[in-house]
């Protein structure tokens, strides 16, 4: 029979009798509730039942405190032969569309009752825990479900150069958990000269790794380290599918390793690092570490130990004092939007008007505030004044752009495709297998250069495939439908000696794809270093050159697209 979630109001006696019966068979884990508490918590909207039928198989008792902005859940209750019907998930689904307005869920649950796998389950996450006051004195842990909502301890947009999540086992050792070698190696991520290039944060399958440390004093030292480090809380729904992959290529590549709990555990800090926009895990786990191939192929996240984190930061570091801010060898700029300055973009990417003014500037800041790592990169003039916009986040093998836009400008169609080849290029990079714009207000100009690029429509979204391989038609075929049918997309099949034409439009949309066995020729024209300057910045100039020369796409494609011919330049391969 179909399972409904109904509310219970305090004139519904035959309801609110079986509840109490229900609830009266199971009092050895919910503790004792009298008749008139549950009649009071109808009356003030706190009861939900599952019915089949005419029979209640659960429910769910609440509280809505009016100082409080959470729910307080009281008794989740199912009768045991109505189990693993996902009757709990419904209950506190309903409760989370009946009150969206509250920042959460919170329970209370004795620890000795070992239902961890149960709220864990449901989406809840352990944020503490206390005594019970019963003569056992008890520990009882508290759980806790978020609603979605920003609230004024809302972390902020990171300024460190790199941002890294870390396991139990590194988090362990910075609260000073472990033998000295454990201890060093990951206090070694706190040293003074790393203060302003990395920040470290967790995600939370830290917290119930917290949860499950046995003994109460340690437990409760490493709690209170937490909020020391930054918490980031990518989308349950986008993490359960990370992990689901992830699972999947274990089974298939490591057949001989069980997946057992551990190894799911370890598995979920992956999911979470990649959903929330990031691509460094730190551990000193060697059986994390085992997994670091399916976790960089899967999710795009890389897991190693602190020590290659400290020499990648350096890395970084280096690049980032040298790295040109021009764009291109013109007057360009490029840069980040800076924390505050979103009032001043409303005037030049105000396009529609249901994302005007206001509109526009908090859906801005909100990518600032987000717990996925959005970069929100500015392009201006010579003259100061923001000509392009763009935010992006890499989500495992895709990266995501769910704001792209391009100032009335005189260059602004080439600004539109430079940017398209710009995110394809970041993509390419990153090890992305495909680029997801999902701004619904782009412009028209935009919009047209990415229909020329390759990018096609799912479901609203403009998609396009990162296809990063050199070889023959079938190779390449290959691997653009092994990307397109993880996105449920569909894409021609591709064979020797395509003609000129349709191969230059397939290594376009498929960019950097480069087909060998086509009817389209190649070959290489030398061009002396001043011409080379001058034409592509190589190498750099000591002079500006002109903005058309600086943003258009390179010189060979133009040439391709009129004759079917490919060229390649000494510094250049392919387009």
């Amino acid at each position: 029979m179909t399972i409904k979630v109904l509310p219970v109001s305090g004139e519904q006696t035959d309801l609110l009798g079986a509840v109490v019966a229900l609830g009266d068979r199971y009092t050895k884990w919910l503790g004792l509730l009298t008749p008139p508490a549950y009649r009071a918590a109808a009356e003030e909207g706190g009861l939900l039942v599952a019915v089949e039928g005419e029979k209640v198989v659960g429910y769910a008792l609440f509280g809505l405190p009016k100082r409080n902005t959470h729910v307080r859940l009281a008794h989740l209750c199912v009768a045991e032969a109505h189990r693993d019907k996902g009757i709990a998930r419904r209950l506190i689904q309903a409760i989370r569309e009946r009150h969206p307005e509250r920042l959460g869920i919170r329970a209370r649950c004795r620890r000795d009752y070992d239902l961890s796998g149960m709220w864990t389950s449901l989406g809840f996450v352990p944020l503490g825990e206390g005594l019970g006051r019963g003569r056992d004195q008890e520990t009882l842990d508290t759980w806790w479900l978020g609603l979605g909502h920003q609230d004024l301890f809302a972390e902020v947009q990171s300024d460190a150069l790199l941002v890294v999540t870390v396991d139990h086992s590194v988090f362990a050792g910075l609260r000073g958990n472990g033998t000295a070698s454990d201890v060093e190696d990951s206090r070694a991520l706190e040293a003074g000269w790393l203060a302003d290039l990395i920040e470290l944060a967790f995600t939370p399958q830290l917290l119930h790794d917290v949860r499950d440390v046995a003994d109460r004093t340690t437990r409760q030292h490493q709690r209170a380290g937490l909020p020391s480090l930054r918490q980031i809380t990518p989308a349950p729904d986008t993490v359960a599918a990370r992990h689901k992959e992830l699972l999947a290529a274990v089974e298939k590549n490591l057949p001989e390793l069980p997946l057992d709990a551990k190894v799911r555990s370890r598995l979920k800090y992956v999911a979470e690092t990649s959903c929330a926009g990031l691509q460094i895990l730190v551990t000193r786990d060697p059986a994390l570490a085992r997994l670091s191939d399916v976790a960089w192929d899967i999710a795009g996240v890389k897991v190693v130990a602190p020590s290659v984190v400290t020499l990648h930061v350096d890395e970084l570091r280096q690049a980032q004092l040298y790295r040109p801010k021009d764009l291109l060898g013109t007057a360009l700029s490029a840069g980040e939007v800076a924390p505050g300055g979103e009032g001043e973009l409303v005037a030049f990417f105000d396009q529609a008007d249901s994302d005007n003014g206001s509109a526009f500037q908090e859906r801005l800041k909100d990518f600032a505030n987000d717990q996925t790592l959005w970069r929100r990169e500015l392009l201006r003039d010579g003259e100061g004044r923001p000509v392009a916009l763009y935010v992006w986040a890499l989500d495992g093998r895709n990266l995501n752009v769910p704001l792209l836009r391009t100032a009335t400008h005189p260059l602004e169609e080439s600004l539109a495709r430079q940017l398209l080849l710009m995110l394809k290029r970041l993509g390419r990079d990153r090890k992305a297998q495909a680029i997801r714009i999902t701004d619904p207000f782009l412009s028209p100009v935009a919009r047209a250069a990415a229909g020329a690029d390759g990018f096609t429509e799912q479901s609203g979204d403009l998609v396009a495939l990162l296809v990063d391989v050199c070889g023959s038609a079938a190779e390449v075929s290959a691997a653009a439908t092994g990307i397109a049918s993880r996105l449920g997309l569909a894409v021609p099949e591709l064979h020797a000696g395509l003609p000129a034409e349709v191969a230059s439009t397939a290594e376009r949309a498929w960019w950097p794809a480069q087909i060998i066995d086509s009817k389209l020729p190649s070959f290489s024209v030398p061009i002396e270093p001043r011409w080379s300057a001058e034409l592509f910045d190589l190498p750099t100039m000591l002079v500006p050159r002109d903005e058309v020369l600086g943003i258009s796409r390179s010189m060979s494609t133009t040439a391709r697209r009129a004759t079917g011919v490919r060229a390649s330049l000494p510094a250049f391969s392919g387009t």
